[in-house]
């Protein structure tokens, strides 16, 4: 500890900082994880989102308020999360472009070192379930005093089955001193099957669960000796930010500039001073649709049902409706997931080949691969009813004292109907209050907002008429939340 620190930095370095990195985007769960709206954000496990599960399990005493590292793209959707999670003080941190979890955790313990270098930080992954949390806990404890002596500490899970898309730890001796930790012997990335068949029987393997736990100091010193290209990259980054709102944004040349690599790479698998807490906690990182069947609660037959979903001598299957009903028929081993506009239907044991549906989306440019047909804004969210060769319907919902920018189209005239609430219209110089059931017309070019003044979500249905209706025919003049 640092000598002459204050009684208030001494308490704010004894309090462990999570650190919950939301930058993936979950292809593997497609179609319901999209790259506009990733998994971590959606209530997969529970009625809670994964990634406000994620923050409540680091809540309370011994903890300070987080830090999340996230896309810039998805910075109100964490920022909404947390406040649903009932987390305060949260730090959000945007990153200009991913660069995996090196740099991302290192964002992070260059901003935690400012005023507490000895703090320890506990780096999370946004979206990954943990089926005992007293138990992670007992665990965290261990990890917490083997960082404080200047350990990289990771969690090891007992392995289940030769799972190919985990990387493994070879388990060393115990640490002198510090129950429960044990040196790591070697990591090994995501091997073959027959690898892996051979390392989950051994006895000697654990898989990684990709979190970790050290001071930010000590993992500054490690970037520095193994990783100083990322150090100095990032240290620029940091150095350059700027306050946004609520928000942090990182200089984004300098973090542009910096190599993409993973915690695992830069540091773990090079350190001589890594650790591993052997855990049963019912960790899974929910990597695929079969996790989430052997997650889920199952019916007599060994199915999990999820929505609007009826079942006719199926066996073993994960069906999944969003929307319409979803009728499935003598199946076994079987996954079907609907959404309102895609349906995935394969073999459970195919489950990590959804990604190559996603690549082939992609490679054609099909919305489907990247965005659903809602999409989430700072105020509210929009989707899209009816399209036509030169009109377009949408439902728009505008949250309890949100508004939309003072915007004008080039394009395109629209039509406002409200459904549900009460809307104060900007209409060039007028100021219009509407109701239900009455609308209001907005010409081609005229300047226009909507703010919805009362204490329920404003619906109206809005109709887009014009030679060209996409989200890009919008100049904003004034902006609530510092979009251009």
């Amino acid at each position: 500890m640092v000598p002459d620190m204050s009684d208030s930095a001494q308490a704010a370095a004894r309090r462990v900082v999570p650190v919950i990195l939301s930058g993936g985007s979950g292809t593997r769960l497609w179609p319901v994880s999209r790259e506009s709206f990733p998994k971590q954000f959606w209530p997969l496990i529970s009625e809670r989102s994964m990634i406000q599960e994620t923050a409540q399990r680091a809540a309370g005493e011994g903890f300070a308020p987080p830090l999340v590292v996230c896309n810039q793209e998805h910075r109100f959707l964490v920022a909404e999360q947390m406040r649903l999670a009932g987390v305060e003080g949260a730090r959000i941190v945007l990153e200009p472009v991913g660069r995996n979890s090196g740099p991302a955790i290192l964002a992070a313990a260059l901003l935690v070192a400012e005023a507490t270098p000895d703090a320890v930080l506990w780096m999370m992954a946004a979206d990954a379930a943990i089926g005992d949390v007293a138990a992670l806990h007992v665990a965290l404890d261990a990890a917490v005093a083997a960082a404080r002596a200047g350990r990289i500490v990771t969690f090891g899970m007992r392995p289940t089955s030769a799972e190919t898309g985990y990387g493994y730890m070879e388990l060393g001796p115990a640490l002198e001193g510090i129950a429960g930790v044990h040196a790591v012997g070697r990591f090994v990335e995501k091997p073959d099957a027959a690898a892996a068949a051979e390392m989950a029987g051994s006895g000697r393997f654990l898989w990684n669960s990709g979190m970790f736990v050290f001071t930010a100091a000590t993992l500054i010193a490690e970037m520095a000796e193994h990783a100083p290209a990322v150090l100095a990259a990032v240290r620029a980054a940091v150095a350059g930010r700027v306050q946004d709102l609520d928000f942090i944004r990182l200089d984004p040349d300098s973090f542009t500039a910096c190599p993409n690599i993973s915690l695992d790479y830069a540091v773990a698998e090079r350190t001589s001073h890594a650790a591993v807490v052997p855990a049963d906690i019912g960790w899974s990182d929910v990597g695929s649709w079969g996790a989430l069947w052997t997650l889920g609660d199952k019916d007599g037959a060994g199915n999990v049902a999820v929505g609007d979903v009826l079942l006719e001598g199926a066996r073993d299957c994960y069906v999944r409706s969003d929307g319409i009903v979803t009728a499935v028929v003598g199946l076994q081993d079987a996954v079907v997931v609907v959404t309102e506009d895609a349906v995935l239907a394969m073999h459970r044991d195919r489950a990590q080949d959804v990604k190559k549906v996603v690549d082939r989306l992609r490679a054609v440019r099909r919305h489907e691969a990247v965005a659903h047909n809602r999409v989430y804004r700072p105020w509210g969210f929009y989707e899209s009813l009816i399209q036509g060769e030169r009109f377009q319907v949408k439902r728009i919902v505008v949250s309890p004292g949100q508004k939309l920018s003072l915007q004008k189209h080039f394009h395109r005239a629209e039509h406002w109907v409200v459904v549900q609430g009460t809307a104060l219209v900007t209409r060039d110089e007028e100021v219009l209050m509407v109701r239900e059931n009455e609308s209001i017309y907005l010409p081609l070019g005229c300047l226009h907002r909507l703010d919805n003044p009362g204490r329920i979500p404003l619906t109206l249905i809005e109709v887009q008429s014009g030679s060209y209706l996409g989200e890009d025919d919008i100049v904003r003049l004034e902006d609530t939340y510092g979009r251009h």
